[in-house]
């Protein structure tokens, strides 16, 4: 299976803030959308980085002015991208290898098209597998 699938049926929606938006936009922008990371993106299609729950929670451990910071001072730069012709079990390998729960989509020319959460993809993979075991078991019970 490949992330277009994913795509496909969950859409191509992506959550984005612009980098001078308050922590709290953000945090305000996670709830309402029901998501766990914001691209960062000053036209809604060029990634300059992804802000999510973790950052600020972590910044908010550290600093209690972590509210009035701005999305540009607790961003991700390093900003790991998909294509939609990705397999999902690539994929999936790469979020746990990198520890990484949001991955942007992005066509050829770097613009976003989608966002896969690592919740996207093990639904999608078990999806997969059921429709495989369904598959097996009308084999097995059928005699082929």
């Amino acid at each position: 299976m490949k992330v277009s699938a994913i795509l496909d049926h969950k859409g191509n929606f992506v959550a984005s803030i612009t980098p001078h938006s308050s922590v709290t936009e953000a945090l305000r922008m996670l709830a309402v959308n029901g998501v766990g990371a914001l691209v960062v993106s000053d036209d809604g299609q060029t990634i300059i980085g992804i802000i999510s729950e973790r950052d600020i929670v972590r910044q908010l451990h550290d600093d209690a002015g972590t509210l009035t910071m701005r999305v540009h001072e607790l961003m991700t730069l390093a900003v790991h991208t998909t294509k939609a012709d990705c397999l999902v079990d690539t994929l999936m390998r790469e979020m746990t290898d990198r520890r990484i729960r949001h991955v942007p989509v992005v066509d050829d020319n770097g613009h976003m098209v989608g966002i896969v959460s690592i919740g996207d993809a093990v639904k999608a993979r078990l999806g997969e597998l059921e429709g495989e075991r369904s598959a097996l078991i009308g084999y097995i019970t059928t005699g082929g």
